[in-house]
């Protein structure tokens, strides 16, 4: 029992110590200047943790909804699904384009640029690149 009140004693000392620890805190100018600030500012606060809460609400219902995440998921993967095979194809068609080149080691002659110039692949690729410069060229003329 003498124990027990010991230890309520002590207790009691030690809260009366922390409690002139915060008085002496709360005497010091610069803490009271910013809970100055503080109280001036409690409506902005109130508000801001008001729209936090509420972001925080929709975020967790969004999070936690395993029907809207599925067809988030879903939806994304049908979007890049398509961008995804392009880029394979392209790629693969790099490295088959890549291997014939090496392969081939015959050289290609004026007559050979003349007869490659007729393919409508490479008049394709002709005319986008000088759209391209084109558009370059007004757009360096439009920033001067």
């Amino acid at each position: 029992m003498s124990e027990t009140v010991t230890k309520q004693t002590e207790g009691a000392e030690a809260v009366s110590v922390r409690e002139l620890d915060v008085l002496e805190q709360l005497l010091k100018p610069e803490v009271q200047s910013s809970l100055n600030v503080l109280v001036e500012n409690l409506p902005k606060l109130a508000e801001m943790v008001t729209l936090l809460t509420k972001a925080y609400d929709v975020a967790s219902t969004v999070a936690n909804d395993k029907v809207l995440m599925n067809d988030m998921t879903h939806g994304i993967t049908e979007f890049a699904k398509p961008i995804v095979d392009k880029a394979k194809n392209v790629a693969a068609a790099a490295v088959e384009a890549n291997d014939r080149a090496q392969a081939e080691t015959a050289t290609i002659g004026l007559f050979g640029l003349l007869k490659m110039l007729k393919d409508p692949q490479v008049q394709s690729t002709f005319r986008f690149a000088q759209a391209f410069l084109d558009v370059l060229s007004e757009r360096n003329k439009n920033a001067n």
